[in-house]
């Protein structure tokens, strides 16, 4: 097969990209409409993000003046600099980052690739869906396009929006009742849940716990039915699958989290951002726990993010996948038909 950059290989991506370079400026001219800074924040961090699925590529700084070695990794988010830039005092910021994930490359994967990440100060995550319909409604419009397409799901951007929340989902397309299968705190019972794993005739393993057989049932009979004809957002996560976000006040077993889905793709993902430096603390702790049990490595922890976060104001914030939403506006079948060029593999 001819390289990616044959010219005749090369020619097939340029409608693609065309529309890449339209839905930046777009972004760009919707933000600054906002007041919204743009910023850029350095990729090599102390510590890479801590969700316990991600996993980082590590470096190390040798020290011009002398000083040992010291480990760095390529940012998987750059939400911990963005957080210190609020506790800062900026009101509101953006970046179109690239941003690194290894063991990751797939149809909808890359090892890098661009991510839209920006926070509101004094505000909440509600408050990010309006910004979600206007971008997402300006890409679609500079491209031309009424409907946005993935592997033949189709989506209306200019309908109404849907707002979901995890209970409501899991009732109405697997009659569960999700809040009645969560664990007693400390108890890590997950009986209930397996139960209702086993009637839907969903495997799992004796060794999963409750977060594990949740997200079995949410990728294989939720996860399929969002974002068709018109665009989702999945709100109120089970706290546990939100170590970023606070929780609600109304219901402190749920957090304050969104994903959003369109034509059956998850593109973004929304917290009301947790300021408890001790809580965000012992959350993170219990996270490199699981991946050390899980992956046998664990990260170190951002203690200037942690002492920032005493000083952020309330915020919201979101990451979206904006190679994703471009393909969803070209109808691209795979991410790299939307990159100006892949990482080497």
């Amino acid at each position: 097969m001819p390289p990616w950059w044959s010219p005749e290989i090369f020619a097939r991506k340029m409608p693609a990209l065309a529309a890449r370079q339209k839905i930046t400026q777009a972004v760009r001219q919707y933000f600054a409409a906002q007041d919204f800074h743009e910023v850029t924040t350095p990729a090599l961090q102390v510590s890479p993000g801590l969700e316990v699925h991600l996993h980082a590529f590590e470096t190390a700084f040798n020290d011009p003046h002398g000083g040992a070695p010291r480990a760095l990794y390529l940012h998987t988010s750059p939400e911990f600099t963005m957080k210190k830039l609020l506790a800062a005092g900026m009101p509101r910021l953006y970046q179109l980052a690239q941003v690194y994930r290894n063991n990751e490359r797939s149809s909808l994967h890359h090892p890098e690739f661009t991510m839209l990440e920006w926070y509101r100060a004094h505000a909440g995550y509600r408050d990010l869906m309006e910004d979600c319909v206007a971008l997402v409604r300006a890409a679609a419009t500079v491209c031309g396009k009424t409907s946005l397409v993935h592997q033949d799901i189709s989506c209306d951007p200019f309908a109404d929006w849907e707002v979901l929340t995890l209970p409501e989902a899991f009732r109405r397309y697997c009659a569960i009742d999700l809040l009645a299968t969560m664990p007693a705190p400390h108890t890590g019972d997950t009986e209930r849940l397996r139960a209702e794993a086993a009637r839907l005739e969903i495997r799992t393993a004796p060794d999963d716990d409750w977060d594990n057989i949740f997200f079995r049932i949410l990728g294989e009979r939720i996860e399929p039915h969002l974002g068709k004809d018109r665009p989702v957002f999945l709100t109120d996560y089970p706290v546990s699958q939100a170590a970023l976000a606070r929780p609600k006040p109304e219901e402190p077993r749920l957090a304050e989290r969104f994903e959003l889905y369109l034509c059956g793709v998850e593109i973004a993902n929304a917290f009301g951002e947790l300021t408890d430096p001790d809580e965000q603390r012992r959350r993170f702790a219990a996270d490199m726990d699981a991946k050390e049990k899980l992956y046998g490595e664990r990260y170190p922890l951002d203690e200037d993010f942690l002492a920032a976060l005493a000083h952020m104001p309330p915020a919201a914030g979101i990451a979206l996948g904006f190679d994703r939403l471009i393909m969803l506006c070209t109808g691209a079948a795979h991410i790299e038909d939307v990159l100006w060029a892949p990482v080497a593999g």
